[in-house]
């Protein structure tokens, strides 16, 4: 819900404590755990509420950033996480969403169509939602000629031909009437239905804004009206509910709990708790993982569990008519889980999906095209070529399944998506909730979910989620919507410090302080454990990981089954292993730092020029930054120059993240002090790539030199794409 009427239902819908919202105004007490904290009508909280029944129903406020109908989608993803885990998505009448907007808010924004597009879509409808609309008729100075184009603020509700209720506000006992038949309505059709709340803002935008310098007509006849509570009282004593000496007991009652809350507030201890929109039962409070330190568990998987996922990943029924190129794919499948070697990324990420799903943790991936995968990598939906019969491999793992593997392709969103599946994750922290863009460079269509809600709000609301964003990206000529994620943009909302070397118990707790993770995978292995540590821990922390697209088929980011069996962990950083062909360590004079594909450019590039003077280390995890891995291995080249080698432009990629983090690991060695890491990048461009594929070719050729030789050079030759210097 927007902000105005918040602080009203937080009071007397969900039941906070009066002298909960005293004590926030007062600025009397802070909650004792970490959190940076909101203004108090973006808070969201959590109430058993009893019923006239005896019933009790739990009602849930999501909090919500000023940024208008936001929510929407991830109250909706919420409600369907609820419905999901409540065995509800049959009837759907156990949990229902109720979303209350402002009239110019529901006509004009985007993220209202896109999250009503969920009405009707098997695997994201929630049967239903009320819409209830607060129609002052302004939107803060903007009358209705100058913010709509429709006649109603509700009209957009009728591209899902949902019933629309206008009603006039100021009738209290027609508003219950029709709320009550909108409920009825969405109970028994489970549709969305519209209350058009028409009424008026009695004051301004806010507490002390003046509404007349705009509307002094409109707020001429506004301060002519009756309050609403004064016409109420008014039908009451005419039908003679109730007496006059009623009323007056009743008001004085009133008063006296406001005044009696008011003085407890200002001994008010608030907790954790109260903040929580969604309360995570037997799992370990924020308060907590704010005191102690977790430990780090092991994420690989049992040997036989792999196989066995592996096996049933790659099969399909007796009878079944697969694609014969599908055929001859799923048999390489099987033929590297059967060697255990040469195990691709698609098949990785199905051995972790799997094997979580057989530890009975729920599984969910959505987004654009994610069942065959936008590269036609991933198959996790099988169709018969004959009767276009859908088998899911991972929903037929035989005995020991417990958990459900859901895979469904989105409607044409990112922000409305995104925020669904945000909300989704935040009902259980036993669950992997997945989102994959169609390309990394579209997230920013969804900015507003990654900025408001993922980045920042553990720290504003305590709201934790676990929700991972994969970003397919990776230069190879694709063009400037087809190649970068924006890894700049995300790191650049990372907290963590890059001037403050971490103490022992700092780098204990990274994982846990940090506000979201951000990796770039170079090998399938570590793209699997990255997905499982997501579970094998006791906190939850947004994942952002940027796959290669480059790397899904790229022959050398191969793994085995033993990088992801038994008590193996997540690489955050891969030192240069060092193979014989190279110097001795202080002959190395140039250390080349990396992340994600163009490690293997490197490689191929520095073993065919015979450069056995260069080391490459690979940086898996970017944030939170490995301090204390690569302080322990850099100065194992006490003679290298630092090098810092993307294929991004130099004002974008993580450069600039890297930069300062780098210098602060350089002053805790002993043979590095004050020394900086020289950027190989492309040049600083206004758009992340170019469209013109000899010119992608001549960029990344210079990357390479710039390297691992110090400069640009012309190749004499190319090898098989390898420039060739000498």
């Amino acid at each position: 819900m927007p902000h105005r009427g918040r602080l009203n239902v937080l009071s007397n819908v969900i039941r906070r404590p009066n002298e909960s919202v005293f004590s926030d105004f007062g600025g009397t007490a802070e909650p004792g755990e970490e959190g940076s904290g909101d203004v108090k009508y973006h808070l969201g909280m959590n109430f058993d509420r009893p019923t006239p029944s005896g019933k009790r129903v739990h009602l849930s406020l999501a909090a919500n950033p000023s940024h208008l109908e936001a929510v929407d989608p991830v109250v909706l993803g919420k409600t369907r996480a609820i419905q999901f885990y409540m065995n509800d998505e049959k009837d759907r009448h156990r949990a229902m969403a109720v979303l209350i907007h402002g009239d110019a808010a529901f006509a004009a924004q985007g993220v209202v169509y896109e999250t009503m597009g969920f009405h009707d879509l098997p695997n994201y409808t929630t049967g239903g939602t009320v819409h209830i609309i607060v129609n002052n008729q302004i939107g803060f100075t903007t009358d209705p000629r100058f913010s709509r184009s429709t006649p109603y603020c509700s009209d957009i509700a009728k591209m899902v031909s949902a019933p629309i209720f206008h009603v006039n506000a100021d009738d209290v006992e027609a508003v219950n009437f029709v709320c009550q038949v909108a409920a009825e309505w969405r109970q028994k059709f489970k549709k969305d239905v519209i209350v058009d709340l028409v009424g008026y803002r009695k004051h301004g935008h806010n507490e002390v804004d003046q509404p007349s310098f705009t509307h002094p007509r409109m707020y001429k006849q506004i301060g002519k009206q009756t309050p609403i509570l004064e016409k109420y009282i008014q039908a009451l004593l005419k039908d003679g509910t109730f007496t006059e000496e009623e009323i007056k007991n009743h008001k004085k009652w009133i008063w006296d709990t406001l005044e009696d809350s008011y003085a407890k507030s200002k001994d008010y201890k608030p907790t954790s708790r109260e903040w929580l929109s969604s309360s995570w039962h037997g799992f370990k409070s924020p308060k907590e993982i704010a005191e102690l330190t977790m430990p780090v568990y092991p994420t690989g998987a049992a040997t036989e569990s792999l196989k066995h996922v592996g096996q049933m990943i790659s099969s399909y029924p007796k009878n079944f008519n697969v694609h014969p190129a599908l055929g001859r794919i799923l048999k390489a499948r099987d033929k590297s889980i059967t060697e255990g070697q040469n195990i691709d990324w698609a098949t990785a990420e199905g051995l972790a999906f799997g094997s979580l799903l057989l530890e009975h943790k729920h599984v969910r991936l959505s987004g654009q095209d994610v069942e065959r995968g936008t590269f036609s990598q991933r198959h996790a939906v099988l169709h018969d070529q004959v009767t276009e019969y859908q088998y899911v491999p991972l929903n037929d793992l035989g005995v020991g399944q417990a958990a459900h593997f859901t895979v469904c392709n989105s409607s044409l969103s990112e922000y409305g998506i995104l925020g669904f599946e945000l909300g989704y994750s935040l009902v259980n922290p036993n669950s992997l909730v997945l989102w994959e863009a169609q390309f990394g460079d579209f997230a920013n269509n969804a900015q507003c979910i990654i900025d408001q809600f993922i980045a920042s709000g553990e720290k504003k609301w305590l709201q934790r989620t676990g929700l991972v964003c994969l970003l397919p990206h990776g230069y190879d000529g694709q063009g400037p919507e087809h190649s970068s994620g924006r890894i700049e943009r995300f790191l650049q909302l990372c907290d963590d410090h890059p001037y403050v070397f971490p103490s022992p118990e700092k780098v204990a707790r990274q994982h846990q302080d940090c506000n979201m993770q951000v990796v770039y995978c170079s090998t399938p292995a570590n793209y699997f454990h990255a997905l499982r540590r997501q579970i094998h821990r006791d906190f939850r922390k947004p994942l952002i990981v940027f796959t290669s697209k480059l790397l899904l088929r790229h022959p050398m980011a191969r793994s085995s089954l033993e990088e992801m069996s038994g008590d193996t962990y997540f690489q955050r950083y891969i030192p240069d292993p060092h193979p014989e062909n190279l110097a001795s360590p202080e002959k190395i004079t140039r250390h080349v730092f990396c992340t994600g594909q163009v490690y293997y450019a490197l490689l191929k590039a520095r073993n065919l020029n015979n450069m056995d003077h260069v080391a490459i280390s690979r940086l898996e995890q970017i944030n939170p930054f490995p301090y204390d891995l690569i302080a322990n291995h850099i100065d194992k080249y006490p003679n290298a120059q630092i090098i810092w080698a993307q294929e991004e432009p130099l004002n974008g990629g993580a450069f600039a993240y890297i930069a300062p983090r780098i210098r602060t690991v350089a002053n805790h060695t002993k043979y590095h002090q004050g020394k900086a890491a020289k950027p190989a990048t492309r040049p600083p461009a206004a758009s992340p790539s170019t469209g013109n594929k000899k010119i992608h070719i001549q960029e990344e050729q210079d990357v390479l030199s710039e390297a691992l030789i110090g400069q640009v050079v012309r190749p004499q030759k190319i090898d098989n794409g390898v420039p060739i210097w000498s």
